[in-house]
């Protein structure tokens, strides 16, 4: 497989989706980078602006195990998880495996369960396992976690904290349609839900095989240099409290790669970087107080360091190194 099939094949998952979700095209991009870094999302945007509908539109469009988890206040780890129970007709202990062991999990208002709840998800999405009784069980691949919260409502909510932030490959906006948008969404969900006539594009087995190669996207030493150059800025800026850790310059690097090669390209290039730094970073910053006030102030923050570094203008394929 060659980044040009790479390409086919989500490109192929994004027609699809687009089957249901109208527009959004740069969204469906940045679920399908996570997708193909075998990383994590948090979609959040307020109620109704289809973040559930994306996520089971994904499910739907690979032919992959799918759960879901509505999380409530009430639920506990073992509800996530699963747990150990006793079975008397045998005389022994049997692990009954959660929702969680699955390929594709959607954690739908992840905010609304609490900070314990939401803890049991940590070891699945860094290490891709669940340690249960001292035993610990390996999650098959594919595995991606994709979580969605309401940004505003916060009653009866508990926040994510930054370690859990953190695990989330990108955090993603949906945003509102524009006019058009809304008058193409009305005419086709008008008699029918398209989602129920979606069928699998992408099978498994494809899937796993392009993860593990889009890694060999060339970045050259120019590009790593503005990443960097990046990373160190949010350290220093006057409105910024903690910067980005070695974990995400990893992310964005990843990032990268894994859009240039969705893009159908061999090698990354500084607008990719642009495209994708929002998203990656902007969770895994901590702002000052009068900057976190502002729903946007991490996107303000990123478009302010991007004024203010030069961008590489090298040959940044293979060809020119």
């Amino acid at each position: 497989m060659k980044s040009k099939d790479i390409q086919a094949m989500t490109n192929k998952i994004k027609e699809n989706i687009q089957k249901v979700i109208v527009g959004k095209s740069d969204v469906v991009e940045q679920l399908l980078v996570a997708l193909l870094a075998s990383r994590h999302v948090l979609l959040e945007d307020v109620p109704g602006t289809g973040k559930t509908l994306l996520a089971k539109s994904l499910a739907t469009s690979l032919d992959c195990r799918f759960n879901r988890i509505q999380f409530t206040p009430d639920l506990l780890p073992t509800d996530v998880t699963g747990l150990t129970i006793y079975r008397t007709n045998k005389g022994e202990f049997e692990f009954q495996p959660g929702p969680l062991f699955t390929n594709l999990l959607l954690a739908d208002e992840i905010n609304r369960a609490t900070p314990r709840t939401q803890s049991s998800l940590l070891e699945s999405m860094e290490e891709r396992q669940v340690t249960i009784d001292g035993k610990t069980y390996i999650l098959d691949r594919p595995f991606m976690v994709i979580a969605t919260q309401n940004p505003i409502e916060n009653q009866g909510t508990f926040p994510l904290p930054e370690a859990q932030l953190d695990r989330f490959f990108l955090k993603i906006k949906m945003g509102y349609p524009d006019k058009e948008e809304g008058m193409e969404i009305l005419k086709r969900f008008k008699d029918n839900d398209p989602l129920k006539s979606l069928q699998a594009v992408v099978n498994k087995e494809t899937l796993v095989e392009a993860q593990s190669l889009f890694t060999g996207t060339y970045v050259s030493d120019e590009v790593l240099e503005y990443i960097m150059a990046i990373v160190e800025e949010t350290r220093h800026h006057q409105e910024v409290l903690i910067g980005i850790s070695p974990r995400g310059s990893q992310a964005l690097l990843r990032a990268v790669q894994a859009y240039a090669t969705i893009k159908g390209r061999e090698h990354v290039i500084p607008d990719d970087i642009k495209m994708m730094a929002k998203s990656v970073l902007s969770h895994r910053l901590v702002l000052k107080t009068m900057a976190s006030r502002s729903l946007n102030g991490a996107d303000l923050v990123i478009e302010n360091i991007f004024e203010r570094i030069a961008v590489p203008t090298e040959s940044f394929s293979t060809e020119g190194s």
